[in-house]
């Protein structure tokens, strides 16, 4: 099911800053690629206001894919800002890599090509993270959400994408695995003393958590 009408969808774009040369090369290369597996430019713009409201830092993104998130975070973080990218496959990587060349950020991008949760637990124990992006596979968001909480500073935010799956959240007839995975975290995240959070129908739905 479409979570927003395709002309409410095309009136956000519209009133979204355009994408620049960069963003407009990645995106056909993955459309042409892969379709339908990337952020649209309203998403990224979202994670981009999201960091820029943390005044972030020191980030993390689980989930790299072709690039497109990384770029709109760390384009979005004040100069000496660094990102830690966590992916799996170096299919998707290597055409990161170019993009991010190509926009003259990857000396601010630290590619970690490993299973994320293992990047994750050997970070430092210390709340110094002030924003993580999560988009990778959903049976493990749950294990994501609670490595990157517990090392996010206070009044930092995190953005998991996929929150509504489609839409699929809603139907009970939907038993897929990935799909229960995404309702025990939304369901969990929405009783997690430890957080504020609200879900916005953007792209497949995205949840929203601020560390209290």
């Amino acid at each position: 099911m479409n979570i927003i009408d395709p002309a409410v969808g095309d009136y956000l774009l519209a009133h979204c800053p355009p994408p620049d040369d960069v963003l407009k090369e990645l995106a056909a290369e993955t459309e042409a690629t892969a379709p339908d597996m990337h952020v649209t430019h309203y998403e990224g713009e979202l994670l981009g206001m999201l960091v820029r409201m943390a005044g972030a830092r020191n980030a993390v993104s689980v989930g790299v894919f072709t690039g497109y998130s990384s770029l709109c975070i760390v384009r979005s973080m004040p100069a000496g800002g660094r990102l830690l990218a966590c992916e799996i496959d170096r299919r998707w990587t290597d055409i990161a890599e170019k993009y991010w060349k190509k926009a003259g950020v990857a000396d601010r991008i630290d590619l970690r090509v490993a299973p994320a949760i293992e990047t994750l637990r050997a970070l430092p124990a210390d709340p110094v993270l002030d924003f993580g992006y999560i988009g990778a596979d959903k049976a493990n968001h749950r294990l994501y959400y609670e490595e990157l909480l517990a090392r996010l500073r206070p009044g930092g935010l995190l953005l998991l994408g996929d929150a509504l799956r489609g839409g699929h959240v809603v139907d009970p007839a939907c038993d897929a695995a990935d799909v229960e995975a995404v309702r025990e975290l939304n369901d969990a995240v929405v009783h997690d003393d430890r957080v504020d959070a609200v879900i916005l129908p953007a792209g497949d739905g995205a949840l929203i958590v601020r560390k209290r």
